[in-house]
């Protein structure tokens, strides 16, 4: 493993993604088997929200949360058992508030669909701990940005980033009959973005790329990207992995700085 972990977006689509076989679920499980000697890996999904500050997990068995409904049946009987780590949570706790990003803990919290779907593919055996943390409501691109570099010292001891989200997410226009060039354009747009690491269109999505409202009507499917990019550095390779689009308008795109 490299001295940095690495840091990953991961775009998770439906929940049946974690019942998926194709390009992007195999580089996965190929990156996931490099990760050895992890003492954790930190999640961030796009679904686990919170008033006000962060929460980050301190869980010592966090459940599997099936929060979602009329998918295959299969999906509800999936456990993914991984144990949290203290210690772990306690850094990140103590990264986010020297950020300037408030921060309660949670001993509760067990892992959504949106962290435990793409890790089922990544370290499939659940025996890497894992420690979730949320995003704050109304968290803008900027502060998204702001979070994964308070998060990004993690990786220079044994903690890999895993944010999950989706590329383009407007469920709207699912198997509508509308014009989805946009998805495309869009999701080009942000990959240009990413390789010359201009920070400043990131932060300004809303109003510099094109079709970004479509994309994301609302932007917590986005903002773990922005975190991810935040945590990673100019001296990290890019990994673009294509990935399918969904009912016309979900792009299944993923990310790997390292």
């Amino acid at each position: 493993m490299n001295a940095l972990c690495p840091v990953m977006f991961v775009s998770h689509g439906a929940p049946s993604f974690a019942l998926a076989s194709n390009a992007l679920t195999a580089r996965l499980n190929a990156v996931g088997q490099t990760l050895t000697n992890l003492q954790a890996i930190v999640v961030i999904s796009a679904h686990w929200q919170t008033q006000g500050a962060a929460s980050v997990m301190t869980t010592a068995y966090p459940e599997t949360i099936h929060d979602f409904y009329g998918f295959e049946p299969q999906l509800y009987d999936i456990a993914y058992p991984a144990k949290g780590n203290l210690v772990i949570s306690h850094q990140v706790k103590a990264l986010l508030e020297a950020a300037g990003i408030p921060v309660v803990e949670d001993n509760r919290r067990g892992l959504d669909h949106g962290a435990w779907v793409p890790l089922l593919h990544l370290v499939p055996h659940a025996d890497v701990p894992i420690v979730q943390v949320s995003i704050p409501l109304r968290m803008n691109a900027s502060a998204a940005i702001k979070m994964g570099r308070g998060l990004s010292k993690l990786r220079e001891h044994g903690v890999a980033i895993v944010c999950s989200g989706s590329l383009t997410h407007n469920l709207h226009e699912i198997q509508g009959r509308v014009n989805t060039d946009y998805v495309d354009i869009f999701r080009h747009w942000v990959m240009q973005q990413l390789t010359v690491r201009n920070e400043d269109a990131l932060a300004d999505y809303l109003q510099q790329a094109p079709g970004a409202q479509r994309a994301h009507p609302t932007d917590e499917h986005f903002i773990p990207l922005l975190i991810a990019f935040g945590a990673s550095n100019a001296s990290d390779n890019l990994e673009i992995i294509e990935g399918e689009t969904c009912f016309n308008v979900i792009a299944m795109d993923a990310f790997i700085w390292q």
